[in-house]
């Protein structure tokens, strides 16, 4: 029924972009910056400040009903979660055709992991090391989202997080700058391609900056304090990649940084973003981070907010309204100037130009549903879920599942449970188009009978202190799951967190798994049958007790919606396992913040010298290292060589070695590349990533891989802040983790 309305709107829209080409406002114009010049002189304050406003539609993607009398008043720029192109062209209709300056609405909305075909979580994604299949997850979102009618996404998050309590560290790429570099350049690519107007791209955004990932005690929203040199070396390093990348917009953070909240701080949103690395681009606060300076204690009402967030650098307003409620008056008062009021108008209106607004407003109602979960999208989902998984454990007999197991109890909360196969932040991911395990497992197993047995329930209220439920009932579905184990040649043991769990404003104070899941798991264990564990968490969780009960253990995090098939694929062999960990798993709660690349301190830890670096009641290292993930095969390196003992501060390196398929199935391995500078006029890391391969072998078959050390890997920042390459020693490694692997030295002069 919808249909002749929309193609009747999309005809009036061509009339009205027609128009705008006749005023000299086409973006087919030679000079779209002169075009947005001449449109920002035609405005009135009112309308300049309605261009730095997104408001929120409805979750379902309708549009509330104010929208359609702010876009035709010119108070309207943007919204957040209005999509579907009947939606979408409604009040772009309106925007077009009854507004007097006609300027397109750009709308937006969180696509993290996929739109309607949902891929694994970004930290599962990362655990692939390969940015090659993030940057595909990506393209295929963007195709989804635009013909959604969506133009913008507030992906990729690019923090660096090292405090599993964090719950969004389930967003990014996990705790090691150089691997976050990697992959955010990748999702920009995937998201924008070369030309973020095409049809089938959208633009990204690089998020948050900056340093909300290392919130203090792992708690969102919290405070951040910490040195200049550990912003540039540690957390601007992935935004600088996506820069370079040519992301489209940045959106500013919730946390204090420093003393000044990052959604008013001057600093970083114009003397680097602007000033330093020349950038141009949009940026958008976080969900009412410009009224939230309120409460942090910097703004004293919402004027005063607006005063202070505009000039520092946030361009556009998500969702409050200091901007356009208090705006031109402080332009009037002489508190905000109107050339800050300009820039931030032209950046909103070349955002605009740059994803084709101009030229194409309106959303093709035709293509949203030929192009939403299209075969080749599923295809690419299961793939790419199944090379995200990690094996941490593997006995080298219960997995991958042999022909002989005919009986499998599929046991746990995830087993049959369509709801938590896609995490937190799902897109417009459907429950009913997730594939479960169970029906992974029949689909990969047609002669084998699967028995589902929950065993225990999943609530995150069961995290809280007297929270855990009822006993009885937890107990008779235990005993529900032991008894089908019991019948079983073979148990699939399922555990975790739930998707609420993870993501944002799901900080935890404990990263043991929900109770009830380790009397379940000792119950299981207890019957001496081959039990295979599948994990579904959205953070490193602490599992010593699993570690040494399970003889093989699958980290699947959470996979989308070809979950089922994608974990079928790795439990029977399908596809041999090729994850490694983007980040430290600890042994408790107690050692987080825990990462691979720490100072040395002065006192190195020693297991017979009391007064060093070390905790007394457990170990200090971690239960499972950055980079770690095992496979059906083995892997061996050997032959390590360094084309030079010693070589110029401007010169390089080649680190080579022999990594050999010693085992009897084909494989992957991912082979790294780490550094450690030994003495420096600043302290340096123990070790850094510097590169990583992946290699793909026959059994028995060998492969030389080769690395290269040049400034870009050699150099750090100094006292002064200043990049250079010093003099000394340089230990490398290359490994198939952080820990092990073959070692070597050479000497710059």
């Amino acid at each position: 029924m919808a249909r002749p309305r929309l193609i009747a709107a999309a005809s009036a829209g061509l009339a009205a972009c027609a128009l705008v080409f006749q005023l000299g406002l086409g973006a087919q114009a030679p000079d779209i910056e002169q075009h947005i010049n001449a449109l920002i002189a035609r405005m009135t304050l009112d309308e300049k400040f309605g261009q730095l406003q997104q408001l929120d539609g409805h979750a379902d993607g309708r549009n509330r009903e104010e929208h359609f009398d702010l876009v035709r008043k010119g108070l309207l720029g943007s919204t957040l979660n209005v999509r579907g192109a009947e939606n979408v062209n409604a009040l772009q209709k309106a925007a077009l055709e009854e507004s007097r300056l006609k300027i397109p609405v750009v709308f937006a909305f969180d696509v993290i992991h996929g739109y309607r075909t949902v891929f694994p979580i970004p930290l599962g994604e990362t655990a692939s090391w390969d940015p090659e299949a993030a940057e595909r997850a990506a393209a295929i979102a963007a195709a989804e989202s635009r013909a959604a009618g969506l133009q913008w996404t507030f992906a990729p998050m690019v923090d660096i997080a090292r405090d599993a309590r964090w719950g969004r560290i389930a967003e990014g790429a996990g705790e090691d700058p150089w691997l976050g570099s990697v992959f955010a350049a990748a999702r920009v690519r995937g998201f924008q391609g070369t030309n973020m107007a095409a049809p089938d791209r959208i633009a990204a955004t690089a998020k948050h900056w900056v340093a909300y990932g290392a919130a203090e005690g792992g708690r969102d929203y919290a405070a951040t304090d910490m040195s200049e040199h550990a912003l540039r070396s540690i957390y601007f390093p992935p935004f600088k990649a996506a820069v370079d990348a040519g992301v489209a917009t940045f959106m500013s953070a919730f946390n204090d940084l420093n003393g000044v909240p990052t959604s008013s701080n001057p600093f970083t949103l114009t003397t680097v973003l602007r000033e330093e690395w020349k950038w141009d681009g949009l940026v958008v606060s976080d969900y009412k981070s410009v009224v939230e300076t309120i409460n942090h204690g910097l703004a004293r009402d919402e004027a005063d907010a607006a005063r202070q967030a505009l000039p520092a650098g946030v361009d556009m307003e998500m969702i409050s309204r200091t901007y356009v409620t208090h705006g031109p008056a402080l332009v009037k008062a002489g508190e905000i100037p109107v050339p800050v009021v300009d820039e931030a108008v032209r950046r909103a209106l070349r955002l605009k130009y740059r994803v084709g607004l101009f030229d194409r407003p309106y959303a093709d109602p035709a293509l949203e549903p030929a192009t939403l979960l299209k075969p080749e999208f599923r295809a690419a989902a299961r793939d790419i879920a199944a090379r995200s998984m990690v094996l941490l454990e593997h006995d080298g007999r219960t997995l991958p599942i042999k022909e002989g197991n005919r009986r499998i109890a599929l046991v746990g909360p995830f087993g049959d449970n369509r709801d938590e196969m896609m995490g937190n932040w799902t897109g417009d991911g459907r429950r009913e188009d997730v594939v479960t395990l169970k029906e992974g497992l029949e689909a990969a197993l047609p002669g084998a009978q699967v028995t589902v047995a929950r065993g225990a329930d999943l609530d995150v209220k069961m995290l809280w202190p007297g929270g855990a439920g009822d006993a009885a009932g937890a107990a008779a579905l235990r005993d529900e799951a032991v008894a089908a184990a019991r019948e079983a040649d073979l148990v699939v043991l399922t555990l975790g967190e739930s998707g609420a769990m993870s993501g944002e404003a799901a900080s935890r104070t404990s990263l043991d798994l929900p109770p009830f899941q380790r009397e379940l798991a000792e119950a299981i264990f207890a019957l001496k049958k081959p039990t295979a564990v599948v994990l579904f968490t959205g953070r490193p969780l602490a599992l010593g007790w699993l570690k040494a009960a399970a003889p093989a253990m699958l980290l699947a995090w959470f996979p989308g919606t070809e979950a089922g098939h994608a974990v079928a694929d790795v439990l029977t062999g399908r596809v041999n396992p090729q994850g490694k960990l983007p980040v430290t798993f600890p042994r408790h709660v107690g050692q987080v913040p825990i990462y691979y690349s720490h100072k040395a301190t002065g006192r190195p830890p020693a297991a017979d010298d009391k007064y060093t670096s070390k905790y007394i009641d457990a170990e200090w290292t971690p239960l499972y290292p950055f980079g770690y993930g095992l496979s059906y095969t083995t892997f061996e390196l050997s032959d390590l060589r360094v084309s030079a003992a010693s070589i110029p501060s401007t010169g390089s390196v080649t680190v080579s070695a022999t990594v050999r398929n010693a085992g009897a199935v084909k494989g992957t391995e991912v082979v790294q590349f780490y550094v450690r500078d030994v003495a420096a006029s600043v302290t340096r890391p123990v070790q850094e990533l510097r590169g990583f391969t992946r290699v793909t072998l026959e059994p028995g078959e060998s492969r030389r891989v080769e690395f290269t050390a040049g400034p870009k890997e050699l150099g750090f920042l100094d006292r002064d802040l200043k990049w250079r390459v010093e003099p000394g020693e340089f230990r490398v490694r290359v490994s198939q983790s952080s820990e092990g692997g073959l070692t070597g030295a050479f000497e710059v002069r």
